[in-house]
């Protein structure tokens, strides 16, 4: 009788250990996330949030998208996916052609588009670059939106230079001398043509006028219909961001398993490219977004005849999930 009693004893033990000392798993949803760019070490918080499980503690089987910004955009838009990571001007304009897409989480603080020379040249200032032909990726996206800027925000116009798309050539192009000023990415060409030996001329468009930038999406439905499914969307990428933010080198390490080239790129270059990205991070608070940004990105895009009216910018984005 008292083996059976100890045996009882032991397995209700057992049980109520059990039930005390671990929960349900959450159940999980899978969320394809459209990147907007090829695989890059400056998607390091997306890795990290993946890589330490930070997704799948929040119920969220993550899937690396790494499709056209604009079919993000249009795949939110229309709910066929949840989410995606656009830049800022894409939410306005998506809106003004009644999109119902909303900015949910800011990644960037600074909008990461500069205009670049070579210091040789004499290009001291933005005024210098009247009548100097500046390569661009295309008239279209975030470097031409922030070309418009910076040129808006020192009186310049279009038409005061002559612009030439050169698609994602940029180091190759000026590197040759056939372009007296790029557009790029601040975090990337920057940093490569340094390492080349070249001294620039940076003008950051963020150094002349504050803009919406990098950041999550959702749409109108999803944000009514599943609030928890978008505070845990953006819990879990915070957290990526602020661990990349603490933990860069080892946010490096985490992205080679996702970046095939990273493993055989210049590692020095790469780790620059990924510490001048974080500089660029809203970090106080964590992912808010700013009202002047969204004011200030409406009338570049208005100016540009992007948007042919404004919108109702409280509807375009919201702090709401933001602590």
């Amino acid at each position: 009788m008292k083996h059976r009693i100890f045996a009882f004893l032991v397995l209700l033990t057992l049980a109520l250990t059990s039930c005390a000392g671990g929960a349900s798993p959450p159940e999980m949803t899978h969320i394809r996330l459209p990147m907007a760019y090829i695989p890059n070490v400056q998607f390091a918080p997306f890795y990290v949030a993946f890589d330490k499980g930070y997704f799948e503690e929040v119920g969220i089987d993550l899937e690396f998208d790494y499709s056209f910004e604009t079919d993000g955009v249009a795949l939110v838009g229309a709910n066929n996916l949840q989410f995606a990571v656009v830049s800022g001007e894409q939410v306005p304009i998506a809106r003004a052609e009644g999109l119902p897409i909303v900015y949910i989480m800011a990644w960037y603080k600074d909008y990461p588009v500069a205009i670049v020379t070579d210091k040789t040249q004499g290009i001291q200032s933005p005024q210098d670059l009247v009548g100097k032909t500046v390569g661009l990726p295309g008239l279209f996206g975030a470097s031409y939106v922030g070309l418009q800027a910076f040129l808006q925000a020192n009186g310049l116009e279009e038409s005061d230079l002559t612009l030439d798309s050169i698609g994602f050539n940029q180091v190759e192009l000026f590197a040759s001398g056939k372009e007296d000023a790029i557009v790029v990415y601040i975090a990337n060409e920057p940093t490569q043509l340094q390492s080349q030996g070249y001294e620039l001329n940076v003008f950051a468009v963020s150094d002349y006028v504050d803009l919406v930038s990098n950041g999550l999406i959702t749409n109108q439905t999803t944000l009514e219909e599943n609030p928890e499914l978008v505070r845990a969307m953006i819990q879990a990428t915070l957290r990526g961001i602020k661990y990349t933010v603490e933990n860069p080198d080892e946010a490096y390490e985490i992205s080679k398993k996702y970046v095939e080239s990273l493993a055989d790129a210049d590692e020095e270059v790469q780790k620059e490219v990924l510490a001048v990205s974080i500089s660029l991070y809203q970090t106080d608070p964590y992912g808010y977004s700013s009202a002047s940004a969204w004011e200030n990105m409406q009338d570049v895009l208005l100016n540009m005849g992007l948007m042919k009216k404004a919108i109702d910018l409280g509807t375009a984005y919201t702090n709401e999930f933001i602590e």
